[in-house]
């Protein structure tokens, strides 16, 4: 069986991605939570990692005693291991810009990443405003979003990005979850599909394991001292 090492479900957007992708596919995995607390060297997350993953990092892929540590390299082995689960879209044209899109968010929205960390089980509306007014990369972020996200949903015709739901919309999942937490301002299409993702069985699965952890982390949450 595959086993998935993941941080925690609150915080770690990156785990979240193949976490989904598995759950929503409905391909069997063990998952191996790694708490988060600290990344510095000594941690005893870096520690229990140290034997995983040679970069101490999460999500890890367990295949065979093989390791997989990059989310694209993940959803690339997943996708090749279950073709029936058409995980990227059929046509070549469209699974090629899907595969842009992903490696796009991959690289990028360093300034919605970086004004917004994940945080499912909070709602900082006022902490979204102070962003949105003070962050132009945030704003510049969000825009690129939005003209991304329609475009796709009107050409392939919905209710997900690539007409079914891909390796794409798990990919973009934990934005979806930004844009709740920290109400950021999106037109009604946009907020719909982000409701639409969030109503993924898959999905919905990782936002009950986040909200069931209640492990505050300040290190995650510079901008409050409690939950």
């Amino acid at each position: 069986m595959l086993k998935l090492f993941i941080g925690n479900k609150n915080y770690s957007s990156w785990s979240m991605r193949p976490w989904v992708l598995l759950r929503q596919a409905g391909i069997e995995f063990e998952e191996v939570m790694v708490r988060f607390d600290s990344f510095k060297p000594d941690s005893d997350f870096k520690r229990m990692l140290a034997d995983v993953n040679p970069v101490g990092k999460v999500p890890v892929l367990l295949v065979d005693n093989q390791a997989i540590w990059d989310t694209l390299a993940i959803a690339e082995f997943v996708a090749e291991a279950w073709p029936e689960k058409q995980l990227w879209p059929q046509d070549r044209w469209a699974r090629a810009r899907a595969r842009s899109v992903c490696a796009e968010m991959h690289s990028g929205f360093v300034g919605l990443r970086s004004a917004c960390p994940m945080n499912i089980e909070a709602l900082l509306p006022e902490v979204g405003a102070l962003a949105w007014r003070d962050k132009p990369a945030l704003r510049a972020d969000l825009a690129r979003l939005i003209a991304m996200w329609s475009e796709l949903l009107q050409t392939y015709q919905g209710p997900m990005l690539f007409g079914a739901f891909s390796i794409a919309d798990a990919y973009f999942a934990p934005v979806c979850m930004r844009i709740v937490t920290y109400n950021l301002p999106v037109p009604a299409h946009i907020g719909a599909y982000v409701e639409r993702v969030r109503s993924l069985p898959g999905v919905q699965a990782w936002i009950t394991g986040a909200l069931a952890e209640k492990d505050f982390l300040d290190f995650e949450e510079p901008y409050r001292l409690r939950p």
